[in-house]
């Protein structure tokens, strides 16, 4: 099996070097192809205004001077000799949970995978404390990395399917298990700006986030985190809300 490691973190990531351990011990053909700088919050972004450069570190990894979209088609188009199996996207210094999956690079890095046809999953680590930096423990990824994965080898992808999968904040010791859960919903008044003055007298900002009200019952990724669980949340590229097709069509 052929695997492509990636994330959006950048390729110094300590994440990434988890996610490539993890993919090891699945199989011996791996390649690791990342951003150059972290591209957090990129979303499913292309760099159509610029060059890409592409940088070999090592045999089988590279970086690329891009979002983790222009990263996943430069594997796929330009680096790589074969298509590959499997893409493991990840981890993620911080969860990827409810609405998370429309602004991540992480998770449009899988995305991309999905559209190009490959079984493509996230993993992300949720940490507790705010501002951890590089103290983020991802002690739980790495021990329930394989056990989360494996079972989706096996399992049929219908096509624009992908998984993301979240990490506890705990010791793996204190993991309840895993659960299969539906992507939740956050207060969308979470957000605020930070305003702050620049040493030339000029106001800057910075986006923040105050605590987080969540919606969507107890089947949802939010609770089951909350409930000491690795959760797997199936995604799909088809953005289609069904529902209203016919009560639009009506209208027209």
């Amino acid at each position: 099996m052929r695997i492509l490691v990636t994330n959006d973190d950048g390729i110094h990531a300590r994440g990434l070097k988890v996610a490539e351990a993890i993919a090891r011990t699945l199989s011996d053909d791996v390649w690791v192809v990342a951003p150059m700088e972290e591209q957090s919050g990129a979303g499913h972004s292309l760099t159509l205004t610029r060059p890409l450069r592409l940088r070999k570190h090592a045999e089988r990894r590279f970086s690329v001077s891009g979002t983790p979209t222009d990263t996943v088609m430069m594997a796929l188009l330009e680096v790589m000799d074969g298509k590959p199996d499997l893409i493991l996207s990840g981890v993620n210094r911080g969860a990827n949970l409810g609405e998370d999956a429309t602004y991540s690079g992480t998770i449009s890095a899988a995305m991309e995978g999905a559209l190009a046809g490959v079984r493509s999953i996230a993993l992300s680590q949720v940490y507790a404390k705010e501002g951890a930096g590089e103290d983020v423990p991802f002690a739980a990824a790495e021990a329930w990395g394989e056990r989360a994965i494996r079972p989706l080898l096996d399992t049929p992808f219908a096509p624009g399917m992908l998984a993301s999968i979240n990490f506890p904040a705990l010791p793996p010791e204190q993991v309840e298990g895993i659960r299969v859960v539906a992507q939740g919903m956050r207060d969308y008044g979470r957000a605020k700006m930070i305003k702050h003055t620049d040493p030339r007298g000029f106001p800057y900002y910075w986006l923040s986030f105050n605590g987080v009200v969540e919606t969507g019952g107890d089947d949802t990724d939010f609770a089951a985190i909350r409930s000491g669980y690795v959760t797997v949340t199936p995604l799909h590229l088809d953005l289609t809300y069904r529902d209203a097709l016919a009560q639009l069509a009506a209208s027209y």
